[in-house]
C-alpha cells in the first residue's frame, strides 16, 4: 500500500478552514468523552542549539472514522535570524490504526497552524459573545494569520486591530488582508479591547493587562506552550472565566503554568476544559458581559483530526506524491 507524501501547499490546499474546524471541535468531543488515546507531550531540550524538541502521539476514535499519528516537531527561536528557517518545523505521520501502515507523511508545520487557528476558533464559538465583529492579535507571526482564517469561520469578523513590535510583520499582514477586512495598526490594549483578541507570542512575561481587555473580550490565550511563557496578567486571569485544553498539559505548559506554579491559581480558578463545553457538559457564555480565556497548548488529538482532513481530501484534489515506504 503506497503512502502519500504531502507538502506544505498540499496541506494548505486540502485542511480548508472550516473543515478543520469542524475535526478539531470533534476531537474535543472525543476526548471528554474518553475515546482517545493521548500520552502526554514529551520534550527534547536543547540547550545547546536554544531550541527543543517535542513528540505528539495520539488515537482518536470519531463517530465515522478512528486514526492515529504521530507529529515531530519544534520550536528553534534562532533559526530566522542564523539559517533564514521558519522558528518551528514539524512532520506528521498519520497511520491506519488497524494495520500501522502509514498512510501518509505530510508537513507538520502547516499541518500545527492550522489546527492551531481551529482550535482558537472552537473556543471562540462557544466562549465569545455571538454578535462579535472585531478580532486584535497580538504578535503577527505565521500563527496569527490562521487565528483570522479560523476565527472568521464562526464570527463575521469585520475589523482586525493587530498590534506587533515589529512593523514589517504588522505590514505583511495588512497587506494580505487589507482588501477583506478593515485592519488597523494598534498598541496591545487596541487589540485587547476587541469582542475577541488572540495573543500568539512567545513572551515570558505578561503583555496583556486586566484593564487591557474590554468588558465582554474573550480571550486565545496561544503563545504559552512551554514551561515559563506567560502572556496574561495573573489579574486578568483570576477574574476570568478560564477554560483549558488539558490541564495537565496547560499547568505545566500553557498560560496558566506560571500562576499555577507560584500558587496564585489553583482548580478553583479553572472553569473546565473545552471538551466540556463542546459536549454541553459544562455551559459555554452565558452572559453578554464578563472575560473569557482559552488557555491553549495543543493536542495532538487536533493533529490527527487535522491530518484526517488533509488525507482525505488529497484523493479529491489529486495532489501529494504516493510512494512504496512498505514493501508487499
Amino acid at each position: 500500500m503506497d503512502t502519500l507524501l504531502l507538502d506544505s501547499e498540499d496541506v494548505d490546499v486540502n485542511a480548508q478552514m472550516g473543515d478543520v474546524v469542524r475535526a478539531v471541535e470533534e476531537a474535543f468531543a472525543a476526548y471528554e468523552d474518553g475515546r482517545t488515546l493521548m500520552p502526554a507531550k514529551s520534550y527534547v531540550d536543547l540547550p545547546k542549539y536554544n531550541g527543543d524538541f517535542r513528540s505528539m502521539p495520539a488515537y482518536m476514535a470519531a463517530e465515522d472514522w478512528d486514526a492515529a499519528g504521530v507529529k515531530w516537531v519544534n520550536v528553534h527561536p534562532d533559526n530566522p535570524e542564523k539559517f533564514d528557517l521558519p522558528t518551528v518545523l514539524g512532520t506528521m505521520i498519520y497511520s491506519d490504526p488497524e494495520t500501522a501502515v502509514p498512510l501518509a507523511i505530510m508537513d507538520g508545520t502547516e499541518l500545527t497552524m492550522k489546527r492551531t487557528g481551529a482550535a482558537a476558533a472552537v473556543a471562540t464559538d462557544h466562549l465569545a459573545v455571538e454578535n462579535a465583529t472585531s478580532l486584535g492579535i497580538v504578535g503577527a507571526g505565521v500563527q496569527s494569520y490562521t487565528q483570522l482564517d479560523a476565527i472568521a469561520q464562526v464570527r463575521d469578523i469585520q475589523t482586525v486591530v493587530v498590534s506587533d513590535v515589529r512593523d514589517e510583520a504588522v505590514e505583511r499582514f495588512v497587506e494580505v488582508y487589507g482588501d477583506e477586512f478593515d485592519v488597523q495598526r494598534g498598541e496591545i490594549r487596541d487589540a485587547a479591547h476587541c469582542d475577541v483578541v488572540s495573543t500568539v507570542t512567545p513572551v515570558e512575561e505578561p503583555i496583556v493587562q486586566a484593564a487591557d481587555v474590554g468588558e465582554h473580550t474573550h480571550v486565545n490565550a496561544m503563545g504559552a506552550d512551554a514551561e515559563g511563557k506567560h502572556e496574561l496578567a495573573n489579574e486578568l486571569l483570576l477574574d476570568a472565566t478560564v477554560v483549558i485544553d488539558d490541564f495537565e498539559q496547560c499547568t505545566h505548559s500553557g498560560e496558566v503554568n506560571v500562576p499555577w506554579s507560584q500558587g496564585v491559581m489553583d482548580e478553583d480558578d479553572i472553569y473546565g476544559e473545552i471538551g466540556e463545553i463542546v459536549t454541553g457538559v459544562k455551559d459555554g457564555r452565558t452572559s453578554a458581559d464578563g472575560v473569557t480565556v482559552f488557555d491553549s497548548t495543543g493536542l495532538a488529538i487536533q493533529d490527527v483530526a487535522a491530518a484526517h482532513v488533509v488525507y482525505e481530501h488529497a484523493f479529491e484534489n489529486d495532489n501529494g506524491t504516493a510512494f512504496e515506504l512498505i514493501q508487499t
